[in-house]
């Protein structure tokens, strides 16, 4: 079965950082590139930071220079490092994965999802 399990999320003070994880099994994880998204309450869901199974990244503005996506090919995780976290990036935070060579936010296209994990930035 395929599998994808985000962890790492918590509460920070503003400015602070957190590192989020994806585990993933079931699937020959380099030929899927893996997505984060977030939802905040109340508000659509929202693509972050994807990363392909060769390292090509991309990133939602909101996010370029704050936050960095990483992937260990040898232990099937893929990493979100957030760094100057905002209240605005308050949300709960998924991982996904879509077939292929891919720079999609759009989550319409992302085949397998995780569960979430909270993030919280206090101000």
């Amino acid at each position: 079965d395929v599998q994808l399990q985000a962890s790492g999320g918590g509460l920070v003070q503003t400015g602070g950082s957190l590192r989020l994880s994806c585990s993933a099994s079931g699937f020959t994880f380099t030929d899927y590139s893996i997505g984060w998204f977030r939802q905040a309450p109340g508000k659509e869901r929202e693509g972050v930071s994807c990363v392909s199974g060769i390292g090509d990244t991309y990133y939602a503005d909101s996010v370029e220079g704050r936050f960095t996506i990483s992937r260990d090919n040898a232990k099937n995780v893929v990493y979100l490092q957030m760094n100057s976290l905002e209240p605005e990036d308050t949300a709960v935070y998924y991982c996904a994965a879509v077939l292929g060579i891919s720079r999609s936010l759009y989550g319409a296209n992302y085949n397998y999802w995780g569960q979430g994990t909270q993030v919280t930035v206090s101000s």
